[in-house]
């Protein structure tokens, strides 16, 4: 798989606390040997000298931070720690920030070494609320060294969300179509989360395509990646080189207007006045795109892209947009259901936007369903361009950020399962998931609270820094799927 671009690199400040009427000294030891615990663990975390026990003390840590260029705080209790001092310099830096505190070691210290750390959370979570300040917290935040440096693991994928979405810009080429006002994307949630976005038309990315040509070295090394990539499934050798003319357009855009963003996500008109227009569908370059970090969602969808994004951040892997699309038939035999029913399943489906590492079998083919409408009868041509095959079995996370249907906020899902080890059968980028208790999660949370029909796919279980996530982000209409026994709302109990 090549490199992925467009995403932060999380570089954590450790800061200890002191409050002033216990021994400093608590705090720098055990500052210390969490450090080695998280050197164990490779993490990229550097320790700050200054201990914070007053706001000058706060001042000092926070210049001492910014000129070490972190990104993420972790701020460890040594002991009781100071409320006052710490939020001040929680809200000076401005960053992503996670508490953990220390607990007690051992029995002989509980008078001279006892730091009080249980007490002392509660009132540093006080004081952040009390200044508006919304960080993570681990599920149980106070633990020995090796059990805190394990926890600031799991902070930095949540970081790496929390960074991601407060420098993104989501790019959009053409109104979303007529029959998919599903993907409504009212604006303003997305400037609440910190994201920019910056509409055009589909004229622009027609005439950006147009101006490309000229960058024929650019267009032939493109092509020639293309066809080394697909080697074998080079079904449609003839548009290479439109498709590559294309995707150095896009990227020319992308490197071009970020603005005071520095990352970036599309959210594109593809079809159907596309084909006639361009000559091919774009869906191998956004696979192409995906694969290296910059999603790109079919149908304008911009909360799917932003969707898509997370997925990739908290998963550090290309992530992809599929429909929730058709039901399993019965008949299609599958060896093991990882312990979900078959009303469960369902087949997640797109064109042909997903990276190609995802995929097993892939090549570049024609879209079906767009050739039926627009070339019935004729060889493929215009409807040329999709990567078809199976998604690989394995871990999958199906998410989705979404506007209420009011406009006015956001709500959310995520869920874990698997892509099963079976063929599909049938066409596109396409895999069988499982998900358990999924037939409900469907009916109570995805129809009833109104979703689109595109959902995420990040190519791991994220589930945990997603919803971690959310939570810092202040999403309060988060929805997993329930266990039988465990109904919705508004599931009727008889």
């Amino acid at each position: 798989m090549k490199t992925m671009i467009n995403m932060p690199k999380v570089k954590i400040g450790v800061v200890g606390v002191s409050r002033d009427c216990f021994p400093i000294e608590l705090t720098r030891k055990r500052l210390a040997a969490l450090m080695k615990e998280c050197a164990k663990l490779r993490l990229d975390v550097v320790a700050a000298r200054q201990i914070i026990e007053s706001e000058r003390d706060a001042l000092a840590a926070a210049a001492e931070m910014k000129a070490k260029g972190v990104n993420a705080l972790v701020i460890y209790l040594g002991n009781f720690g100071p409320e006052g001092p710490t939020t001040i310099f929680v809200k000076n830096m401005g960053l992503p920030f996670m508490l953990v505190g220390a607990a007690e070691e051992r029995r002989a210290g509980l008078v001279a070494d006892r730091g009080d750390a249980l007490c002392g959370m509660l009132n540093v979570c006080l004081n952040t609320g009390l200044r508006n300040l919304r960080g993570y917290l681990p599920p149980m935040p106070i633990g020995l060294p090796a059990e805190v440096a394990q926890k600031i693991a799991d902070f930095v994928p949540v970081a790496r969300v929390l960074l991601g979405l407060r420098s993104l810009k989501a790019i959009t080429f053409g109104p979303r179509p007529q029959d998919f006002y599903a993907c409504n994307a009212p604006i303003k949630p997305l400037y609440n989360l910190g994201i920019e976005v910056m509409e055009n038309s589909e004229l622009d990315l027609f005439e950006l395509f147009k101006a490309a040509a000229s960058r024929r070295r650019e267009i032939e090394a493109v092509a020639k990646d293309m066809a080394k990539e697909l080697g074998a499934g080079n079904r449609h050798p003839e548009k290479l080189r439109q498709l590559a003319q294309f995707e150095v357009a896009l990227m020319s855009f992308f490197e071009q207007n970020l603005g005071a963003s520095q990352f970036g996500v599309f959210a594109n008109k593809c079809w159907p006045a596309f084909e006639k227009a361009f000559g091919f569908v774009p869906c191998y370059v956004n696979s192409r795109l995906a694969q290296r970090g910059i999603p790109v969602a079919c149908e304008v969808d911009i909360y799917g892209a932003v969707s898509e994004y997370m997925c990739q951040l908290a998963s550090d892997c290309p992530a992809t947009l599929l429909d929730v699309n058709n039901t399993v038939p019965p008949d299609l035999e599958i060896e093991d259901l990882k312990g979900a029913r078959r009303e469960d399943l369902f087949m997640g489906f797109h064109c042909g936007n997903t990276a190609i590492c995802c995929l097993s079998g892939a090549c570049m083919k024609y879209q079906l369903i767009m050739h039926r409408l627009m070339e019935p009868g004729k060889k493929p041509n215009i409807t040329c361009g999709t990567l078809e095959g199976t998604i690989r079995p394995g871990p999958v996370t199906i998410f989705r950020l979404q506007a209420t249907p009011d406009g006015a906020g956001v709500m959310s899902y995520v869920a874990q399962g698997h892509v099963l080890d079976a063929d599909p059968s049938s066409f596109g980028s396409i895999g069988v998931f499982a998900i358990r208790d999924f037939a409900r999660f469907y009916r109570y949370v995805l129809l009833e609270k109104q979703f689109p029909h595109h959902t995420a796919v990040g190519f791991s279980h994220a589930g945990r820094p997603l919803f971690d996530a959310l939570r810092v982000l202040g999403v309060a209409d988060v929805n997993t799927p329930r266990p039988a026994g465990q109904p919705y709302p508004s599931e009727n109990p008889f």
